[in-house]
């Protein structure tokens, strides 16, 4: 058992999870402690010792699902556990009463129809009977080929024709159901397609989880977990994310604004001394004989600093923007002016979106909709844009003003003007760069980035939440 909790940590580790030695040991413990028998209360146990962080649940669940599956036990007993990996002295651990070999071989046709009773009824116990079969006559896994549970999945739900059999169901629903030809009553008709696509789903997970236990059979944990690895929310690089990680980073976003938010405060509260005051130790040593026993200090007027954020938002980097726009409105209360103006070859400030719309995702897709920010072209050209936006905005730019650019620093081969960008270096308090390309790409191409960074107080390579989040820090 050590060695598999051993192996758990470690690829909680490799998965991006911080788990220290200390919190090793806590879980092994908590292992003792609870035992094997409950495995709702071990999830609960290992999740509290190992998880510091809502956005890491998601990757503990995964890598607990591979090491101590779920197997539910013939009958409709409580759950029963099956350890994946070797015990103490060597033998694998499985769940006692698994009915692998014993279920009767079935034909398609009629695993359809037990999955179709199953479907309608929703009895757990029959669902996953099917689930197992299914995997049986459909999946054919196969240990040496180097496909994950996705492959094999899609291949069962395919012959299975899952779809096919949910929406004959629901097609049902909607016809009539007595002798004189009405139909069922709209609510109840909603609650039904419900219940249905819920055991789905149901039978959709089963059928993925019952291909895991195969693979991790073949395999053995460590390799299927290497092989679904995926990074955390925060590593998710913003320029190749799907549709699901993006709706994972908006959830994230929130929760990441409090904290900075709260940071940037507290570190503010914290500068209460400012540089010694040479006059005034001076004079309050004379009461000590000349001895400057203690030191005073001119006290600091720390001021809140104004943000202008300049976006592009042409092509693959507009995700980038859309997130980091968010993230600057979401943490606005520590700054004393929030504005922000988007570009692509022409320029237009979308500040007065965001102070009038109900929320921040409402003010983003407005300003895709409604911006003006085509000049001639419509294709990145960063020095016609900064030269619109200095003629425009440079004069409101003050010592107290961080100028932030958004972009990759691509221009299509036209003239990158970065005499502009340093006369606003002139005007502004600081400029950061935020660049959502791998460093090893800059200067590559039509990138004219190292023609901006020379007037830049920093250019930081920015393609994750955890990225932006260290580059909030330079803020305070």
């Amino acid at each position: 058992m050590l060695d598999v909790l051993t192996g758990f940590v470690g690829e909680l580790r490799a998965s991006g999870l911080p788990v220290s030695v200390t919190e090793a040991i806590d879980a092994a413990e908590a292992v003792t402690s609870i035992g094997l028998d409950d495995r709702r209360a071990l999830r609960s146990a290992l999740s509290a010792t190992l998880v510091k962080s809502p956005e890491h649940r998601g990757a503990f669940l995964r890598v607990f699902d591979l090491y101590f599956s779920l197997r539910m036990a013939p009958g409709g007993h409580d759950d029963e556990i099956w350890i994946a990996g070797e015990g103490i002295d060597g033998d694998e651990i499985f769940v006692p009463g698994r009915q692998g070999s014993e279920r009767q071989a079935t034909s398609p046709q009629e695993l359809r129809e037990a999955v179709r009773r199953a479907l309608s009824t929703g009895d757990a116990q029959s669902l996953f009977e099917s689930a197992m079969t299914a995997v049986e006559l459909f999946g054919a896994v196969e240990a040496e080929r180097p496909v994950g549970v996705a492959y094999y999945l899609h291949k069962t739900l395919r012959a299975l024709d899952l779809a096919g059999i949910l929406e004959q169901l629901l097609a049902e629903i909607d016809g009539p159901v007595t002798a004189d030809g009405s139909t069922i009553d709209p609510l109840e008709r909603s609650m039904r397609s419900r219940e249905l696509a819920s055991n789905g789903d149901l039978l959709q997970e089963m059928i993925s989880d019952e291909i895991a236990r195969k693979l991790v059979d073949a395999r053995g944990a460590g390799a299927m977990a290497k092989s679904m690895r995926r990074p955390l929310v925060e590593d998710i690089d913003f320029m190749h994310a799907s549709a699901d990680d993006l709706a994972q980073m908006r959830r994230a976003i929130y929760p990441l604004a409090r904290i900075l938010a709260a940071r940037l405060a507290r570190r503010r509260r914290g500068r209460r001394r400012g540089q010694l005051d040479v006059r005034a130790t001076i004079r309050r040593s004379l009461s000590s004989g000349g001895v400057p026993l203690e030191p005073q200090f001119k006290h600091p007027h720390p001021n809140r600093p104004e943000i202008f954020v300049l976006a592009d938002v042409s092509g693959s980097v507009s995700s980038f923007a859309r997130f980091t726009v968010h993230l600057v409105y979401a943490i606005s209360e520590q700054f004393s002016k929030v504005r922000s103006a988007v570009f692509i070859d022409g320029v237009d400030e979308v500040t007065a979106i965001f102070q009038r719309a109900a929320s921040i995702s409402e003010a983003i897709a407005e300003v895709g909709e409604k911006a003006d920010v085509v000049d001639a072209h419509g294709h990145s050209n960063y020095g016609n844009a900064l030269r619109l936006f200095e003629q425009r905005y440079g004069s409101t730019l003050t010592k107290k003003t961080n100028l932030i650019v958004l972009g990759d620093a691509r221009s299509n081969y036209h003239a990158g003007e970065p005499e502009v960008l340093r006369s606003l270096r002139r005007r502004a308090h600081r400029v950061f760069w935020l660049n959502p390309e791998p460093r090893s790409y800059w200067g590559t191409g039509d990138s004219i980035i190292g023609e901006y960074a020379p007037y830049c107080d920093g250019v930081f390579e920015c393609r994750t939440l955890r990225q932006l989040k260290e580059f909030v820090d330079h803020l305070a």
